[in-house]
């Protein structure tokens, strides 16, 4: 029998970046630098910190469990099978939406590079291109772990090294033309306001969550854990590692654009911001090419991530078997088949409306980062429902401080957020709900995850009956 191939280490490192790095540094890095002006390099950096804290509770309890599934494995063990459940359905429900979400946005983006303005992109272009880009990654993952290997990780080194390239020219241009950071803080409005208003420690923590999104992505790694060489040993180790290459790459590339023309970074209506920064043709084309690099590989790594959820609960036999079945290729296709579906319906029902679906993304993943750090603790002190992997190696440090710290600035991050206006839309008449973001709620949040628990709950019986 051919020995299924895994993802070793280092392909573990390039999918994380991969998963991380997506179109935010590319086509809005003007939002921190306005809220933050001089200081927006540093301000990454200490988001880079923030992500870390995060990223080591999920790798800490990735090295307590084989299972695929992060959120919904690490939850399930510590809390119990229902309230595993609950996690890993809202989590695949939100985590479909956001591929389609992000799919959506890659080819709307790709449109625009080709020139079409938005209002020129129909809903049928958007849906051709849309439909496209899911049968080329669906044909991507069916191939085999082989082929998605070699797409995923020369997906991550194209947007690294258009990046490295951006940073390496912008220290060239920099060193000829002097420092302009300073030209940020004389930018002023047509009412002669400023652009970037004086530091304070609130609109130093509004450019520090802004900023902490661009690190995001981490904790769906470990959803194809089943996939991974030792992922036990080797998630812990490649998580950290993969954002602190993502925070020397983020912080080089805000640097390099401040130095050089931070008024272009702030001021810029182009799709992809980042390029406006440079004036040279070549550098300019190489940013917009990285860009839609990135927008393709964080679509390849979601058609990885996603899947295997569900079929993870399908092991669980919390969701019908169908979804544990894998072809020739050991992929789970008919998991890839329903997530596609998800990731294409959804978003066309909302006629593309992004931000009425959005929020689902955004309380799912803030679910997990409040639920796996006090996982993590019950897997130190032994307090959990299910049975942890014997012989992990606990931490104190890693599993119980640096969990305490992750929760503390989880509660920062739900202070920050907009919740007023994630459900509510302004318009020229005031301002009213959000029916989008409302419905989208009661479907991922409610109507979905009690259809799920009532077809788990009577398979828990007729498996108790027999």
């Amino acid at each position: 029998m051919e020995q299924k191939r895994k993802l070793g280490f280092w392909s573990i490192v390039l999918l994380t970046i991969n998963s991380i790095i997506g179109t935010g540094i590319f086509l809005s890095p003007g939002g921190v630098a306005k809220q933050s002006g001089a200081l927006a390099p540093f301000i990454y950096v200490c988001a880079a910190v923030f992500a870390i804290m995060l990223a080591l509770t999920f790798a800490s309890a990735s090295k307590y469990t084989r299972e695929s599934g992060a959120a919904y494995a690490y939850v399930r063990t510590a809390f119990g099978d229902n309230t595993g459940l609950y996690v890993g359905i809202t989590r695949f429900v939100s985590a479909s939406i956001a591929w389609g979400v992000m799919a959506t946005g890659a080819v709307g983006t790709a449109f625009q590079i080709l020139g079409y303005q938005s209002d020129a992109i129909t809903f049928g272009m958007r849906t051709i291109g849309f439909i496209v880009l899911m049968v080329v990654l669906f044909i991507i993952n069916v191939l085999g772990t082989k082929i998605f290997e070699w797409v995923s990780n020369l997906s991550t080194i194209g947007k690294c090294v258009a990046l490295v390239f951006a940073i390496l020219a912008g220290i060239v241009i920099a060193v000829k033309t002097g420092n302009h950071m300073g030209e940020i803080t004389a930018l002023v409005n047509d009412a002669g306001e400023k652009v970037v208003p004086p530091m304070t420690t609130a609109g130093f923590v509004t450019a520090l969550v802004a900023a902490f999104y661009a690190f995001t992505g981490f904790e769906s790694v470990a959803s194809g854990a089943g996939d991974m060489e030792k992922p036990e040993k080797n998630l812990p180790r490649a998580i950290p590692v993969a954002i602190g290459i993502v925070a020397a790459i983020y912080f080089g590339i805000i640097l390099t654009a401040m130095l050089i023309d931070p008024v272009a970074m702030v001021t810029s209506s182009s799709v992809v911001v980042l390029a406006d920064v440079f004036k040279s043709t070549v550098i300019r084309n190489v940013i917009v090419i990285g860009a839609f690099v990135s927008m393709f590989g964080i679509n390849v790594a979601s058609s990885f991530h996603t899947p295997r959820l569900l079929e993870a609960m399908a092991l669980r036999k919390q969701v019908p078997d169908v979804f544990a079945k894998r072809n020739s290729k050991d992929i789970p296709v008919n998991a890839f088949i329903i997530t596609v579906l998800f990731a294409i319906v959804i978003p066309m029902a909302f006629s593309y409306d992004m931000k009425g679906i959005m929020i689902i993304s955004t309380i799912a993943r803030f679910v997990q980062f409040v639920l796996v750090p006090v996982a993590v603790i019950m897997f130190f002190y032994g307090k959990t429902k299910n049975p942890t992997l014997e012989g992990a190696k606990k931490n104190f440090a890693t599993d119980v401080v640096v969990s305490v710290i992750s929760l503390i600035l989880t509660a920062l991050l739900l202070f920050k957020f907009d919740w007023k206006g994630s459900f509510s839309t302004t318009a020229e008449t005031g301002t009213s709900l959000n029916m989008f973001a409302i419905v989208a709620m009661l479907i991922g949040y409610v109507i979905i995850p009690v259809l799920v628990y009532f077809y788990a709950k009577a398979h828990t019986d007729k498996k108790i009956a027999q």
